[in-house]
């Protein structure tokens, strides 16, 4: 079922959903299913697996020459996909990426997705690599998320990459987006970031997931701006619990996001590591409290590999 249906079925009932991390190359897939299984008794609308591009290392082969080496820690997306569809019945979404992928890539991964009967993508520009200063694509690739939203939107409607291509089935896909209610960490401006957004918007995105944030008064806001620009799309926040004292440096780096005086105070008199996970917990279930009570349609949590704290939020949230 596409997320907006969800959202539609539900008539005004704030559902949930969560991301995970596919399991680094080498391990098994029961060590997901342990951390997924959990979070199955509360009846998540669909589960979002990210994708990760590959990365590259130089390794020194000698008369000064380095050979290039690909390296891909967390393979299976589409693969995981498919299991949870299989295994839970619930709806998985796969993210699908500017970077790494060729337009031809892309199409070829969008066909295989749709045979699998997978109805939901997020479509992302994707991170620049370590190796980047700057994001650069593929070869032939997508330049930015409203160029993959645009060729997700054609094959929705037959239109394929050969243009001679005759009698094409046309997929179904319902489109997610990223929004970001801090400015993404690129953008100059909070109005140019959101300009941004409503291209995507314009070129066929169906709904929209926030980055994280700790004041939901970020996102009351950017959800206010949005309406005012004319974005109409659904806008799902998406929450992470506090888990360890080192996220106070790690998160606002990473993510671009502030956090509230009051989280970092108490978390830093927290004595001892297991108090922080407890803070961070108590802290995730007062948003999600008022974030469901404001009528949000979908609770998002961001799992980065790890349910415990999620679960103990959404036990006493739903």
């Amino acid at each position: 079922m596409k997320v907006t249906e969800h959202i539609h079925t539900a008539a005004g009932k704030t559902l949930f959903s969560f991301e995970i991390l596919p399991p680094l190359k080498g391990h098994n897939i029961n060590e997901l299913f342990d951390e997924i299984h959990p979070l199955i008794d509360f009846n998540p609308s669909f589960i979002n697996v990210t994708y990760h591009r590959e990365e590259f290392t130089f390794k020194e082969v000698g008369d000064g020459l380095l050979q290039k080496k690909v390296v891909r820690k967390r393979p299976g997306t589409v693969g995981i996909c498919a299991a949870i569809q299989a295994r839970y019945g619930v709806d998985a979404i796969p993210h699908v990426l500017c970077g790494s992928f060729s337009r031809e890539d892309t199409e070829n991964l969008l066909i295989d997705l749709d045979f699998l009967g997978i109805d939901n993508v997020m479509a992302l520009r994707g991170d620049a690599l370590k190796s980047e200063v700057y994001f650069t694509p593929e070869k032939d690739g997508n330049v930015y998320a409203s160029e993959l939203v645009t060729q997700i939107n054609n094959l929705n409607k037959g239109i394929y990459l050969d243009e001679e291509q005759q009698d094409s089935s046309p997929t179904s896909f319902c489109i997610g987006v990223s929004g970001y209610p801090e400015k993404h960490l690129e953008a100059p401006s909070f109005e140019s970031d959101l300009q941004y957004l409503k291209q995507k918007v314009d070129c066929g995105a169906d709904f929209l997931v926030t980055q994280l944030f700790f004041d939901n008064q970020s996102y009351f806001d950017f959800v206010k701006r949005c309406r005012e620009a004319g974005i109409l799309i659904p806008i799902i926040p998406g929450l992470k619990p506090l888990t360890h004292l080192n996220q106070l440096r790690m998160l606002p780096q990473r993510f671009n996001i502030d956090l509230p005086h009051e989280l970092v105070k108490e978390a830093k008199k927290a004595p001892h590591a297991k108090a922080v996970k407890e803070l961070g917990i108590e802290w995730c279930i007062a948003q999600s409290q008022e974030l469901k009570d404001a009528g949000v349609p979908v609770l998002h949590y961001y799992s980065m590999g790890k349910s415990a704290s999620i679960e103990a939020v959404v036990r006493t949230v739903f």
